[in-house]
């Protein structure tokens, strides 16, 4: 053999022995780090033709802080960064990177897209309710929930796209842009007319509006306040109330024996409660005379001196005299 052949030989030898130390695990594909509402999630496909059993490690960073590992073993093909302890900044810039395993053998680390969490989020779908108000609409609009902080604290500046048009005719849809109150009324409208609604979120930062919201639709009804509705209101009360009256006077007599029945006592009820009471205790009380009063009689005799003032009786001569009758 010649020499050529034989280092050809060789370094084939060596660089089968360095791939079976280095492992030889495909690495995950499609590796990408996504927010949807200000989460924070690795997603990647799994090698093609992995084996059964394949499980992953996903670790993330931020621009300013190392590598962390956040699930190890997983089999799953997704990573939440936003379950962990340390704390999601809504204003950070992160990069992940995922590695497949099979016993003591790993593939090469994977790194994914780095995004700017409130730039590169995807805003979900407001919701939306109406509510008909004679011949006007009112939207009341409901801001999505996000992972961690809220829509109004990451976006100072959010406003809502509000398209409306009548049912069957969203060709000739009309809009109404930067609205940032979450309470609407929509004016322009035809008089018992049904009309749909869909409302999208708009910010400065996120230069991708949000998801459009489901399409609710309500009617219109009549003028609100018409002058006529209280004048037919206004009649309709005084009417009835002459009705009323009249009924009582022709009917009064009805009322007043319905109202206060005369129920007649049976004659035997009658005599009874009108015959002189025939009771021996109160008949004995009728004949008896009565008592005999007993007194004594008092005289009294003076005799001709002054009585002074202040002096006893029996000082001044004065005599006394009790008889009994």
């Amino acid at each position: 053999m010649s020499a050529a052949a034989c280092v050809f030989l060789l370094s084939l030898s060596a660089l089968r022995g360095s791939a079976a130390v280095s492992g030889t695990l495909s690495r995950p594909t499609n590796v990408r780090l996504t927010s949807f509402n200000m989460d924070l999630v690795l997603r990647w496909d799994s090698p093609e033709g992995a084996a059964d059993g394949l499980v992953y490690t996903a670790e993330y960073r931020s621009s300013v802080s190392p590598y962390r590992v956040s699930c190890v073993n997983v089999s799953r093909l997704a990573c939440d960064f936003t379950r962990l302890n340390t704390p999601i900044s809504q204003y950070g810039l992160y990069l992940g990177r995922v590695r497949a395993q099979s016993g003591a053998e790993s593939s090469a680390w994977v790194e994914s897209n780095q995004i700017s969490l409130d730039r590169d989020t995807i805003i979900s779908s407001p919701n939306v309710s109406l509510l008909s108000n004679g011949a006007t609409l009112e939207a009341s609009i409901e801001d999505p929930v996000f992972k961690i902080s809220t829509l109004r604290d990451v976006y100072n500046y959010a406003t809502y796209n509000i398209t409306y048009w009548k049912h069957g005719q969203r060709e000739k849809a009309r809009s109404i842009s930067n609205i940032q109150q979450n309470r609407v009324v929509l004016n322009d409208l035809d008089l018992w007319t049904k009309y749909c609604v869909q409302v999208q979120i708009n910010t400065e930062k996120n230069l991708k509006p949000s998801n459009p919201s489901g399409t609710v639709c309500e009617s219109t009804t009549h003028e609100k306040g018409a002058p006529w509705v209280a004048a037919v209101v206004t009649f309709v009360i005084v009417a009835m109330a002459l009705a009323l009256v009249v009924v009582a006077v022709v009917y009064r007599k009805s009322i007043s024996h319905f109202l206060c029945p005369k129920d007649a006592l049976p004659q035997h009820f009658k005599e009874y409660l009108l015959a002189p009471p025939n009771s021996p205790v109160y008949l004995a009380m009728q004949n008896s005379h009565p008592p005999e009063e007993i007194y004594h009689q008092v005289s009294v005799i003076m005799d001709d001196r002054a009585v002074e003032e202040g002096s006893p009786l029996e000082a001044a001569g004065m005599n006394v005299t009790v008889g009994k009758s």
